[in-house]
């Protein structure tokens, strides 16, 4: 199965930056063409994680930390709601018997570990205002 919470996150938050009008969840589920009860799933995760903001009785929401100061590190931590990276899992039982099935766990935790290491390195040297730009490189539309 699919995890698409960071990307659906991302997805949202560039539509709160960077929108003229107040966004709705319904608003922004047209946009990520999925159900408004999942958005406001994840921007309660997003709130709940100081990465948004909003006002009791008050539509909408903003962001609280500067899209040029905001990484996909600390998205993906809140929407995950973990401090570390985890995207590669291992199958389960491997036969002992066998000897790639004896050692392929140890072998493929390093491996993975090493991966997601990186992967989490690269996350945080990525902003929301990057992604921004490079919707305005691909598009034009936000200049």
């Amino acid at each position: 199965m699919k995890n698409t919470k960071l990307s659906v996150a991302i997805h949202t938050l560039i539509l709160i930056s960077e929108s003229e009008k107040i966004m709705s969840s319904d608003d922004i589920a047209k946009s990520v063409n999925t159900n408004s009860s999942y958005i406001r799933k994840i921007m309660a995760l997003l709130k709940n994680g100081g990465i948004l903001t909003s006002r009791q009785g008050v539509s909408g929401a903003s962001l609280a930390i500067p899209k040029e100061k905001l990484t996909l590190l600390k998205i993906y931590q809140t929407v995950e709601q973990t401090a570390s990276v985890h995207v590669l899992d291992i199958h389960d039982n491997p036969n002992d018997a066998c000897i790639v099935g004896r050692y392929i766990t140890p072998v493929l935790k390093e491996v993975f570990a090493e991966v997601e290491s990186e992967f989490a390195q690269r996350l945080k040297g990525v902003t929301l205002a990057d992604c921004i730009e490079r919707i305005e490189e691909k598009s034009g539309y936000y200049e």
